[in-house]
């Protein structure tokens, strides 16, 4: 299947997004889909003072050209700009104002503010991505920092998105490095998806698993050419960022496109955690999470599952009330502590459901750690496309100390109710021996 036919059998599936436009210097394509697809209605620009230079002064200019009815751009303009309910209500109050279409330019904050803002007006939105950062494009829901927490508020996918590999080319190389980070940690969350499928935990959505997976090493193949900004390997990058927001419109889900490796980033961020004055990006956060989550499946596959004492196992369990307990003291003084211990809680799994998924690791040992290797790529291969693009490779890169991320390998999984594979290592009594095989002598993050 070539990457026509992949675009097209996505949005066939997607429910949000209807028309998708990937190119070389195509920004002049934007009046024409405009027209199609919003036919008589106002236009606004909707950019930051950056991606107004980069693009949204073009896309004003040829959709003037075009005898487009247009309202004043909105841009933001402010040396802490980010996707917070404080810009919500900026572009909530300017949208109210009128009935124009946002044609959002720019890339993770601008389409998500406009996202969530054209949602609450009732109206579908344009999105014109100016670099290939992340997946969120073309993914329902919108990623706000709300009270200080960061929540995904749900809301459609843009109608329409264009992305012009040429101007993306542009971009800063760190935020390309951090889009080809997301776009690179669908190898370990896909390798837990399967996992957990084998287990009868979270069942595979069929449809969007290849729409991600299908062409998703081909979208990873050419890291020199995306570390060199070659606008053709730019083009591949995010065609790969673009389907996997398509599967999570399809599975209406966000497991499709992330696991273990992105709780990192959110327990980071839940923390308010800087580095240098700054939160590091998303995909930067997730380069780190997703290098250790394939060294923790290089170390999961050197246990030997088929000799486990199930029994033995299964009678440490911690028992409901002994969880709870335990989300509570990591928790509870956290100004998200109510969320966290009550996600812990809905995710929690009896003995029962613990004996029965040990046992099928037993009985199948051989086919999952076959599958698993087939999937996921070792750490060292991880590290060499990561680190030739740029992205960051190890925590302190991101400002997490070894010890940091070593300790957190306990709390990650109780932040979201959904499936890690760092629960199976719980269950199994397994999960400090695999950590130890990471930070410990001869680890790949030892910690001296």
């Amino acid at each position: 299947m070539n990457n026509n036919q992949r675009v097209a059998r996505a949005l066939t599936a997607a429910t949000d997004t209807v028309a998708l436009e990937i190119g070389i210097d195509i920004l002049d394509k934007v009046p024409v889909m405009f027209k199609e697809h919003f036919p008589g209605r106002k236009a606004m620009v909707v950019a930051d003072k950056y991606t107004w230079q980069a693009a949204g002064e073009a896309v004003q200019a040829y959709l003037q050209q075009s005898d487009i009815e247009c309202e004043e751009p909105f841009i933001f303009d402010y040396p802490n700009f980010h996707a917070e309910w404080t810009f919500v209500k900026m572009l909530d109050d300017r949208l109210a104002s009128t009935n124009a279409i946002a044609i959002a330019v720019g890339s993770g904050t601008i389409n998500d503010l406009c996202k969530l803002c054209s949602y609450r007006q009732y109206r579908q939105y344009m999105c014109v991505a100016t670099v290939a950062s992340v997946d969120g494009y073309s993914s329902f829901g919108a990623s706000i920092i709300h009270k200080n927490m960061k929540k995904t508020f749900t809301c459609p996918a843009p109608k329409v998105i264009l992305a012009d590999a040429g101007v993306m080319a542009k971009a800063p190389v760190e935020m390309t490095a951090a889009g080809y980070a997301d776009l690179a940690a669908k190898i370990p969350s896909g390798t837990e998806w399967m996992l957990a499928d084998f287990l009868g935990v979270e069942l595979v959505h069929n449809v969007a698993w290849h729409i991600v997976h299908d062409g998703l090493k081909e979208s990873l193949s050419d890291p020199v050419g995306v570390a060199e900004g070659n606008p053709k390997a730019i083009a591949t990058l995010v065609e790969g960022l673009m389907l996997s927001g398509f599967a999570m419109q399809a599975a209406r889900s966000s497991i499709p496109a992330s696991g273990t490796e992105h709780l990192f980033s959110h327990l980071w961020n839940m923390r308010g955690h800087t580095h240098n004055g700054r939160t590091p990006s998303h995909g930067y956060q997730v380069s780190v999470g997703t290098l250790m989550m394939c060294a923790m499946f290089d170390e999961m596959c050197k246990t030997d599952f088929s000799k486990l004492d199930v029994r033995a196992c299964v009678s440490l369990w911690k028992n409901r009330r002994q969880m709870r307990h335990e989300a509570e003291d990591l928790f509870e003084d956290m100004p998200y502590g109510d969320y966290v211990i009550a996600e812990s809680m809905a995710r929690y799994k009896d003995k029962e459901e613990v004996r029965r998924q040990l046992q099928l690791m037993k009985d199948n040992w051989p086919d999952i750690k076959e599958m698993l290797q087939e999937h996921c790529y070792t750490h060292e291969q991880m590290y060499q496309l990561l680190s030739t693009v740029g992205a960051p490779t190890s925590p302190e890169q991101v400002g997490i100390s070894l010890e940091q991320m070593r300790s957190d390998v306990a709390i990650v999984r109780h932040i979201r109710n959904r499936f890690t594979m760092f629960d199976i290592g719980l269950y199994a009594g397994k999960l400090q021996d695999w950590t130890a095989g990471v930070f410990g002598e001869g680890g790949i993050w030892e910690i001296k």
